[in-house]
């Protein structure tokens, strides 16, 4: 079969007091699971090496804040876990906090099983505020802490595959799919850490799962392409988090599912023929697509006014 066994590494809370050795034991052991089960590849969450710390307000430059970040990939914490899916034959997605000179990313990379990094993703779509907002039940500062992505939505042909990357806050973006789309990606590897009861109105915690699937079966389906997506979830610092982790194939059914919210690894063979099907049937973009009919796409960033037609070529009398 044409493919790659694809393994989703979810995660259970990780609270502030934990450290990345801790941290990276326990990926080591999902690592390990995944070889028993014939993966090839793992997918691990975003900000998979520490809580999530834009729920706490900072200061740029406040030294508990620079702690979450990572100065190098691998680093000394890190090391182990490059190591071990080495070792193992695994390649990898990580998401983690990157320090970039002045600049801080929402990051995640792709790893070959030889160690290679074979390519970098930074979070375009950043959520959340800026500044605190005391009306909230909690807060969600990823826009105070990292600068918006500048690498675009690239995708990679590592591993037989056609493989790209987004992250948590990206995955309710029709955008962020079809940029890869476009490409011809087959597989989308998607980490996230979604928080729940922050006072949002309309964000209930039934909703927040409806929305995380919804979205990801959308984006997998018109695009033609797998999307595997992991979770760190559980109540983190006093806060819960949706887990959910799935595997959605090209045609858009949830092939598989966690089932806690916890340290938990699921996996599914991905079959690019299925992804090849599509791609040349229900969404032959080639084909089908007639960009001239959306502009406003990318010439907008907010809604706007109406787009007036040219009623004389519509062929209307008051024309």
């Amino acid at each position: 079969m044409d493919g790659i066994v694809t393994g989703v590494a979810q995660m259970g809370a990780i609270q502030k007091a934990d450290t990345r050795e801790t941290v990276v034991a326990r990926m080591i052991e999902l690592l390990r699971e995944a070889k028993a089960r014939g993966c090839g590849f793992v997918v691990f969450p975003e900000l998979a090496l520490t809580t999530f710390f834009p729920r706490w307000v900072y200061d740029r430059g406040d030294a508990e804040l620079e702690a979450f970040y990572e100065d190098t990939m691998p680093g000394p914490a890190t090391r182990p876990l490059f190591d071990m899916a080495r070792d193992l034959g695994i390649g990898f997605y990580l998401g983690y906090a990157e320090k970039a000179g002045a600049k801080r990313f929402n990051t995640a990379i792709l790893v070959e099983p030889s160690g290679r990094i074979a390519g970098k993703y930074r979070k375009v779509h950043l959520p959340g505020h800026a500044e605190p907002d005391p009306s909230r039940l909690g807060e969600h500062l990823e826009k105070r802490y990292f600068d918006v992505g500048d690498l675009g939505f690239p995708v990679y042909e590592t591993m037989g595959v056609k493989m790209g990357m987004c992250i948590c806050n990206d995955r309710r973006w029709p955008e962020t799919y079809r940029v890869m789309g476009l490409q011809g990606v087959e597989l989308i590897a998607l980490g996230y850490n979604t928080p729940t009861g922050l006072g949002e109105p309309y964000q209930a915690a039934a909703q927040a799962n409806f929305h995380n699937s919804l979205t990801m079966q959308a984006g997998a389906y018109h695009n033609a392409c797998w999307v595997a997506a992991a979770a760190k979830c559980g109540v983190e610092e006093g806060f819960p988090m949706i887990g959910q982790s799935m595997i959605i194939s090209p045609l858009g059914e949830v092939v598989a599912q966690a089932a806690t919210l916890e340290d938990e690894l699921i996996a599914a063979r991905c079959d690019m023929k299925m992804a090849r099907y599509a791609k040349t049937e229900i969404f032959n973009l080639a084909r089908h697509r007639r960009p001239e009919a959306y502009r406003p796409i990318v010439e907008r960033v907010g809604a706007g006014g109406l787009i007036q037609p040219d009623r004389k070529a519509m062929g209307l009398d008051d024309a």
